[in-house]
This record gives C-alpha cells, sequence and structure tokens, in this order.
C-alpha cells in the first residue's frame, strides 16, 4: 500500500469522526467518500468493518444530539440559521418542515441520505417537541443505515482500493482545512453566545417590588409568564394578570398587538432569568423596546409573600408592536 493508504489505516477513525462532525456542521466535507475508502480498508484488514461504522455512528448521534437540544432552546430560530448557513433558502427550509411534520420523527431513517434535510432533521426534532429517547433511537438507526451503507460499498468495491485512496488524496487538504475551518467557526461561535450572555445580563431588571407597585397605581403593565409547556406542577402558580406563553414557541405569537406605550415583564420559574433575558431580547429585536425581566422570577415574586394564582390568560394569536 502507498503511504495514503497507510495514513489512512492509522488514522482512519479520527478522520471518520472528523468528517462526519464537520458534515454535521454544515461544511462540504466528503463525509461518506471517506466512509467507502474506510469499508475498503476494512475489506484488506487495515480497519475494522464494526468500528468504523461503530466510529461513524456515535459521531452522527452526538452531534444532531447537540442540534436536536439547540432545536428545543431556540425552535425555528435554529432551522432559518441552519439554512443560511448551508445556503438553503427559507422555501426550502419550510420545505424540510412541511416533510418532517408529514412523517414524522421517521424522517431521521433517510434524512441522512437527503441533502439538506440532513442539516435541520435534528432540530426539527427538537423544535417538534420530539422525545429525547424517541429521538435518539430513530437517529441511531438513521445513523447505522447512512454508515452501514457507505461502509459497506466500499467493503464491496475493495479492488479499487487505489483509486479510492488517489481520490482521497485529492481532497485530503480540503478536508484538513474545511476541519480547521470548522474549528475556527466553533470557537467564533462560543465567543458570540458569551457576548449575547454578556447582553442579556445587562438588560435592566424590575424588582419584586417596584412591580407590585406598579400594579397598584393601576400602570398599564403587560405580564407576560414564561413557564410555557414545561412547567408541570399541579397546580401551576402565576402572577394575577399575567399571560403565558411558551418561550421555546415565540414564533407562534409573533402577531400578538403589543401598544407601544405598554411595559411589558418577563418572568419565568427560573431565579437565574436565563430565559426571561432571552424573550427579553428577541422582543427588543421586533420593536417592542420597553421590556423587562422580573429580578429572581416568580420564585422572589413568591419570596416576598406577593400574591400568585392558578389562572391566567394564554393567548391564541401570535407579539408585535402596536
Amino acid at each position: 500500500m502507498g503511504e495514503l493508504v497507510q495514513f489512512l489505516a492509522r488514522h482512519g477513525y479520527w478522520l471518520l469522526i472528523c468528517a462526519v462532525l464537520g458534515r454535521q456542521a454544515c461544511l462540504p466535507i466528503p463525509a461518506n467518500l471517506i466512509l467507502v475508502a474506510a469499508g475498503a480498508l476494512a475489506r484488506s484488514g487495515s480497519l475494522s468493518l464494526p468500528g468504523a461504522v461503530g466510529v461513524t455512528v456515535i459521531a452522527f448521534v452526538l452531534a444532531d444530539l447537540a442540534w436536536f437540544e439547540t432545536g428545543v432552546r431556540f425552535g425555528n430560530r435554529t432551522l432559518h440559521f441552519l439554512g443560511g448557513l448551508s445556503g438553503r433558502t427559507e422555501a426550502y427550509v419550510h420545505k424540510a418542515t412541511d416533510a418532517f411534520a408529514r412523517r414524522g420523527v421517521r424522517t431521521l431513517l433517510v434524512s441522512k441520505f437527503v441533502v439538506g434535510l440532513d442539516a435541520v432533521a435534528a432540530p426539527l426534532a427538537g423544535a417538534g417537541g420530539t422525545h429525547l429517547i424517541q429521538f435518539l433511537i430513530f437517529d441511531t438507526l438513521g445513523a447505522m443505515l447512512w454508515s452501514t451503507t457507505y461502509a459497506g460499498l466500499g467493503y464491496i468495491f475493495s479492488d479499487q482500493l487505489e483509486s479510492v485512496a488517489t481520490h482521497i488524496a485529492r481532497v485530503g487538504a480540503f478536508v484538513a482545512l474545511a476541519v480547521a475551518a470548522g474549528c475556527g467557526y466553533y470557537i467564533a461561535y462560543k465567543v458570540a453566545i458569551l457576548k449575547h450572555f454578556v447582553r442579556q445580563l445587562r438588560l435592566a431588571r424590575i424588582s419584586p417590588e417596584e412591580l407590585r407597585d406598579k400594579l397598584t397605581s393601576g400602570e398599564d403593565i403587560l405580564i407576560v409568564d414564561l413557564q410555557g409547556r414545561a412547567h408541570n406542577s399541579v397546580e401551576p402558580m402565576a402572577i394575577p394578570g399575567a399571560v403565558r406563553i411558551d418561550p421555546r414557541r415565540l414564533e407562534r405569537y409573533k402577531d400578538i398587538e403589543i401598544p407601544s406605550a405598554q411595559e411589558v415583564i418577563l418572568y419565568c420559574g427560573c431565579p437565574g432569568e436565563f430565559t426571561s433575558a432571552r424573550v427579553a431580547l428577541a422582543l427588543r429585536q421586533k420593536g417592542v423596546e420597553r421590556v423587562r425581566p422580573l429580578a429572581g422570577g416568580l420564585q422572589a415574586w413568591r419570596d416576598c409573600g406577593f400574591p400568585v394564582t392558578s389562572e391566567f390568560r394564554i393567548p391564541r394569536g401570535p407579539i408585535t408592536r402596536r
């Protein structure tokens, strides 16, 4: 075997992992071609076929799980972000969404074979409320089907190993550059998240006492409860007069009218106010300027001994500035 084939034989598993992670980060990496080469090497005894399939499946599941959790947290915004990252149009994102709505979690079985759908299937499952265990089962089966198909092709057509290795050599430098670009993108993304979080912490908060005084004086305030469907207590509590929405489905409420003179107070069930800060930023981007998180959330309100109720409104339509 040539030097390149020996290199693939020594580092094939790591190359597979990097290729799959890069592919799931929407980088143009030919992971399927590398897996075909791995299958051919397995036929010659240089790699283990189950090992090549196994590391590929694990890499897929880990990457897809991250996108699934992103879809759970940020909903359809993740899909639009991925659409732009992969160069797909909004119409394509909607088409993929419709396909997932028709076939449900079964889409994960074949999504990795469909260019474009492979990028959005995992966050679609998260945004659509798919149960985590169900997602892991179908995503693992889909990854196994994809990996076995391409590794099997390489194993069957192993006589063409040298030509496959030659072709890999042509794209080897590109793969290395793509992986480096993926690492750079990951670092830049982490920095952007940090800056975003710092902006959240700078938002002007309102204390429970201030909110109580505003309500007592009859000021025009819209109180938004962000506990959504995730609040599973037997008797869900809310601040009197609050409107409850699901912070993971903000796009559903984009057309609810908020008068420009009205102040919006947000609170969630966690003392850290992370959800409130995130939603406040989203509303400000939509032109709702007077929006503030409640310091300490609902727990701080209750700790002050202020009233709570099990009655709250749930809006039927979508939140805009009027």
